[in-house]
């Protein structure tokens, strides 16, 4: 299993899931997988609907929620993220290839909500630098408050 890090109690990022994962995570106290990696993204790459199905076997809940780079910071993937992690029970573990693009969900989900300055602390707290992202951070706050 590829290494998890918990960047909140209630919310944990890794690389990508195999099928033999699920079991681990669920006996780990996990209740809730989120999957960020859109479907043939790479050769090999194992597809949605198994991964809800060996989630679904294993007592998890499962959210696909799939992103580009392109995509992270858009409205329709930002508010699914949001949902994602508000409406599902937690501790919440979100996954895509190596983990970078479920942190960024995480840090712009909570720049709406949450100083920037705070959201990028928080994430260094953990080993994960997303200070480069800071202008977006903010913008993202922005956006939200309608300024």
């Amino acid at each position: 299993m590829n290494k998890i890090t918990f960047i909140t109690p209630e919310f944990a990022v890794s690389g990508e899931l195999s099928p033999s994962d699920y079991a681990e995570l669920a006996a780990r106290g996990f209740k809730t997988i989120i999957n960020n990696r859109p479907d043939n993204e790479s050769e090999g790459q194992l597809p949605a609907s198994l991964h809800e199905e060996v989630a679904r076997q294993n007592g998890l809940e499962y959210v696909h929620v799939p992103t580009t780079q392109r995509e992270l910071f858009t409205d329709a993937v930002v508010g699914a993220m949001a949902d994602a992690m508000t409406k599902q029970l937690g501790p919440i573990l979100a996954h895509c290839k190596s983990g970078m693009r479920s942190s960024i969900l995480w840090a712009v989900v909570s720049a709406r909500t949450t100083p920037v300055a705070e959201v990028i602390a928080t994430l260094q707290s953990h080993g994960i630098d997303l200070s480069f992202l800071h202008d977006e951070l903010e913008h993202q706050a922005a956006s939200r408050s309608g300024s």
